[in-house]
């Protein structure tokens, strides 16, 4: 059973791990790419519904992998597939999250479900073998606003990442790259390496003083879970680094930078996640269509005097994108990597490039 805080109740079948798990229920559009969505380390502290009716068929395997394990509390979904018909397969769905120990539910009902979470907003939810358990955890599970979830899912010590894009041979690197990690996806670390980046990664926790030790070309915050707002080391940090290197953002480390440079941020009612999202890069009147994972917003208004806003949703005006010109940072609300999903914004890293030189 699911249920979720405002007391709505949406029954299934156990699937995966079996046991008790609660977190915010968000739902997810993209038509493809689940492994990659469960493995994303910015879906922590989070229960994920995925509208694609079918889920399972192509399996699941090592070189898809988004972060060392799966992320997300708990995974929601309309039907598996039984059958795993994918060459690149390595194990089915199932087996992997029993291994992972991810509690998953079958047989909801996903289209009554994400209408739901579409009126009354992403909240607290869990999964649970039987109704007054779920509505018990659910009601007693924390909302997502306050939460620092980044030092959670980051990395505990720096290390040096080289792998490029699959199936590409990594160039020579001509810039030195500190990257923060506050729960970062390995395939934007595969851009930065394929655009000749050395990438030294970074805990979330890192003051600004080490980082200037490492005398980078450029500093790259990634993206990650919870409220920004509440990575309060995290803004402090930044807010010194601004002005000092060139900068790139994505995600929270866009919100991050935002509240860096005295901005605010604020809950959306249920996210954007998906890979369909319809962004209009204003300089140039393009719509480029986006993927994207967040549930917290940037308030364009409270941006400071110099920073431009680039980009804005198409969906609901949400800010998407802004740069500042004469601090040289440039930041984005989506995932320009695109792993799976549409590579219509692969450009930044290019732009970040261009920043460094």
């Amino acid at each position: 059973m699911l249920a979720l805080a405002d007391g709505a109740l949406f029954p299934g079948a156990a699937y995966g791990a079996r046991g008790v798990r609660s977190g915010e229920v968000c739902f997810n559009t993209s038509l493809s790419g689940y492994q990659e969505i469960l493995t994303d380390p910015s879906y922590a502290g989070q229960i994920v519904v995925l509208t694609t009716p079918e889920i399972g068929n192509v399996g699941v395997n090592s070189d898809d992998m988004e972060s060392r394990a799966v992320a997300a509390q708990g995974l929601v979904v309309r039907a598996h597939s039984p059958v795993v018909s994918n060459y690149r397969a390595e194990e089915d769905l199932e087996a992997f999250l029993v291994r992972q120990g991810v509690v998953a539910i079958s047989g909801v009902d996903t289209r009554a479900l994400t209408r739901h979470l579409r009126t009354h907003g992403a909240q607290p939810g869990a999964i649970a073998p039987t109704t007054d358990e779920a509505l018990s955890v659910a009601r007693a599970a924390p909302d997502m606003s306050g939460q620092d979830l980044a030092s959670g899912v980051s990395c505990t010590a720096p290390y040096t990442y080289n792998a490029p894009l699959y199936g590409q041979t990594a160039p020579a690197p001509t810039r030195r790259v500190v990257a923060y990690d506050f729960g970062v996806k390995t395939n934007i670390l595969r851009h930065l390496v394929s655009a000749g980046c050395e990438v030294t990664v970074v805990p979330a926790s890192t003051p600004a003083g080490l980082v200037r030790e490492l005398r980078p070309d450029g500093v790259f915050l990634s993206n990650g879970p919870g409220d920004p707002a509440a990575v309060a080391s995290a803004i402090r940090a930044v807010s010194e680094l601004i002005g000092r290197f060139p900068l790139f953002g994505i995600c929270l480390g866009h919100q991050l930078t935002a509240l860096a440079l005295g901005g605010r941020t604020y809950k959306l009612p249920f996210g954007h996640r998906g890979g369909n999202q319809p962004v209009l890069e204003h300089a140039t009147g393009r719509v480029r269509i986006t993927s994207q994972n967040h549930g917290f917003c940037v308030d364009a208004a409270s941006l400071p005097p110099g920073a431009v806003v680039t980009h804005t949703n198409l969906n609901d005006g949400t800010l998407e994108g802004f740069a500042f010109p004469d601090r040289r940072l440039l930041c984005v609300q989506y995932h320009p990597e695109a792993s799976p999903g549409p590579h219509d914004a692969a450009c930044h890293f290019d732009e970040f490039l261009a920043l460094m030189r």
